[in-house]
């Protein structure tokens, strides 16, 4: 069995490491926070990723096929009416998801 001081000297190394690691990116955020860089991607970062979401979620939709990609068209539509009436990017996602999940298991299953 280990020797206590060891024991209480493995914890306290652990301590340190833990503290230092939650509160280094705390740390180099500051000098962040005024960077006209990080300002730029703050306002139009959200919109290229949910684009690049949209572009990588409708890439397999066939116009061909039966339903010819109407939920989705549908789907997308009301996410971007949610998203317009509310302003609410988590309230306009599960709006568009139900309505499509509701639209794939009924009208066009």
């Amino acid at each position: 069995m280990p020797d206590t001081s060891y024991i209480f000297a493995a914890v306290a190394v652990m301590a340190v490491v833990t503290f230092a690691l939650r509160a280094i990116p705390f740390a180099a955020l500051m000098p962040l926070r005024s960077s006209a860089l990080v300002g730029y991607l703050g306002v139009y970062m959200p919109a290229g990723v949910m684009l690049i979401l949209v572009m990588y979620s409708l890439k397999g939709v066939s116009i061909t096929a039966p339903s010819h990609g109407l939920p989705e068209l549908i789907a997308v539509c009301a996410t971007i009416a949610a998203h317009l009436w509310r302003k609410n990017a988590v309230l306009s996602i599960v709006v568009g998801t139900t309505i499509y999940v509701a639209l794939v298991n009924t009208v066009f299953a």
